[in-house]
């Protein structure tokens, strides 16, 4: 836990810099506990990247990539309103807590918000391309453009987007683009094409995506007809989404709904949803 006690410290920087790099460890919990420490410090509004600015967007990036989505859409609306992009800085900012909210909406079910909120993301990251490093904040919103488009059926699409921008992808992100191609691949009924996807994924994935792989190959040996394989396939994942995200994870649900449909415990549904982002 950070020592820093006042706006004006010169270790905020060097803080920031070591929570981003435990938000990729998946240390949700504790990004998240110091961020909110930090944000509730004295502010210093004459900065135009205010350092409690920066602490509430990690916090509810944070709270998003551990599942709790209804809450971080309700802060991350207050946040995105009270960020004004008055500079580049505060701009990046801005649209880093808008693209953690198009996860949290589609985590909700509520896709055609979510897609209006990606692609302005992408046009002004587009608009700023020259001016700053965007690559890896469009990829992830990308990303997060290809899940939504599952959850609204345009499985084409998703795969179109998935696929053309694997290529750029880097770190956690192309495992998680593969599993998202394989997603829309099942919702073409390209089942085998959707396994070979789902293997070509890092293992394991990045907290974030727990079970995510896994429910994905389920989905796909369900398709095929493998029961039994696509029953360990779920249970592994429902087991790794109960280890490692927040009970609301919307992840959860579906697995377990999927799990449901292989054993014909009750009458199902076919599973949809969400993956956050980076």
């Amino acid at each position: 836990m950070t020592t820093i006690r006042t706006a004006r410290d010169p270790r905020w920087g060097e803080t920031f810099t070591r929570l981003k790099a435990m938000t990729g460890q998946g240390r949700y919990e504790e990004v998240e506990a110091e961020a909110r420490a930090l944000a509730a410090l004295p502010r210093r509004p004459w900065r135009r990247r205010p350092p409690h600015w920066e602490a509430r967007v990690l916090a509810t990036g944070a709270a998003v990539m551990h599942g709790r989505m209804a809450e971080a859409l309700d802060e991350l609306d207050t946040l995105i309103a009270d960020l004004e992009p008055v500079g580049l800085n505060s701009r990046m900012l801005r649209l880093i807590a808008r693209s953690n909210r198009v996860v949290a909406l589609s985590g909700l079910r509520r896709y055609a918000e979510a897609e209006t909120e990606a692609n302005g993301v992408l046009r002004e990251l587009n608009q700023i391309a020259h001016r700053a490093p965007v690559a890896a904040l469009e990829i992830n919103t990308l990303g997060h453009l290809a899940v939504v488009l599952c959850g609204l059926g345009r499985h084409e699409e998703a795969e179109a987007v998935a696929r053309g921008n694997l290529p750029r992808a880097k770190g956690p992100a192309v495992g998680v683009l593969h599993t998202t191609l394989a997603r829309g691949l099942n919702g073409q009924g390209r089942y085998e094409e959707a396994l070979t996807e789902v293997r070509r994924g890092t293992r394991p994935p990045p907290r974030y995506a727990g079970g995510y792989p896994d429910l994905v190959a389920a989905e796909a040996l369900y398709g095929l007809g493998r029961r039994t394989e696509a029953e360990d396939a779920v249970r592994r994942s429902l087991a790794d989404c109960e280890r490692q995200l927040h009970p609301s994870h919307p992840r959860t649900g579906e697995a377990r709904a999927l799990l449901a449909r292989i054993t014909g415990e009750e009458p199902g549904r076919e599973a949809g949803g969400a993956e956050p982002g980076e």
